[in-house]
C-alpha cells in the first residue's frame, strides 16, 4: 500500500537527487493528456513544498499549453536500481519565461543549457510513494547530449525561430504564451 504525505522529507529529497529521469503529466480540460520524460540536470527541490524544473526547447510545448488551461501537474520518479520505489508529486504549477523575474532568479540554479525555454514551479499539495516492485532494473549508462548539442549548434536566433514555429501552439491547438 502506498504512503501519502503533504510534503517532501529528507529521504524523499535524497531519492529525487539520485534519479536521472522523471516524468511530467498534465492535461487540459479537453484534448490529449501529456506525459513527458525529462532528464539532464533540470530538477531542483527548493523546500519541502516547492520544486522547479527547467524546460528546454523540444518538438512541442504541451506542458505549458496544458498548464495555462488547468494548472494541475503530476511529477513521477521511479527507482530503476536499488530499493523499489515510485514517487509522485501532485500540485499546482506556474510557468516562468525569460521575460519573468522568477525565471531570472531561478535560472542560476541550473547549469547553462542551450534552448532553456521555461522554468516550471510546482507547489506540492500531496506526495505519494508506492512500491514499484514490478519496475525492472536498468543501469544508467550516460546522459544523452543530442538535444543540448542540437540547440547549441542552432544558436539563439535559430532557436527562437524554431520555438515560434513549433512551440507556440500545442498538439490540440492551445496557446502556450511562449512569446508575448
Amino acid at each position: 500500500m502506498g504512503k501519502k504525505q503533504k510534503e517532501l522529507n529528507e529521504g524523499i529529497v535524497s531519492f529525487i537527487e539520485a534519479q536521472k529521469l522523471f516524468f511530467v503529466a498534465t492535461a487540459a480540460p479537453t484534448g490529449t493528456i501529456n506525459i513527458s520524460p525529462k532528464g539532464m540536470d533540470s530538477f531542483r527541490v527548493l523546500n519541502n513544498n516547492k520544486i522547479i524544473w527547467l524546460n528546454v526547447t523540444g518538438s512541442g510545448n504541451e506542458t505549458a499549453a496544458h498548464l495555462l488551461q488547468d494548472n494541475r501537474m503530476t511529477i513521477m520518479f521511479t527507482a530503476f536500481e536499488g530499493k523499489p520505489n515510485i514517487l509522485r508529486l501532485y500540485g499546482k504549477a506556474k510557468i516562468f519565461h525569460e521575460r519573468d523575474t522568477e525565471f531570472t532568479e531561478y535560472i542560476s540554479l541550473f547549469p547553462p543549457l542551450a534552448g532553456a525555454r521555461q522554468i516550471i514551479e510546482l507547489d506540492i499539495e500531496a506526495v505519494q510513494e508506492s512500491c514499484g516492485m514490478a519496475v525492472p532494473f536498468y543501469d544508467f549508462k550516460e546522459e544523452r547530449t543530442h538535444l543540448n548539442d542540437w540547440a547549441s549548434k542552432q544558436g539563439e536566433e535559430k532557436i527562437k525561430q524554431y520555438q515560434l514555429e513549433k512551440n507556440t501552439v500545442s498538439f490540440d491547438g492551445f496557446e502556450t504564451k511562449l512569446t508575448e
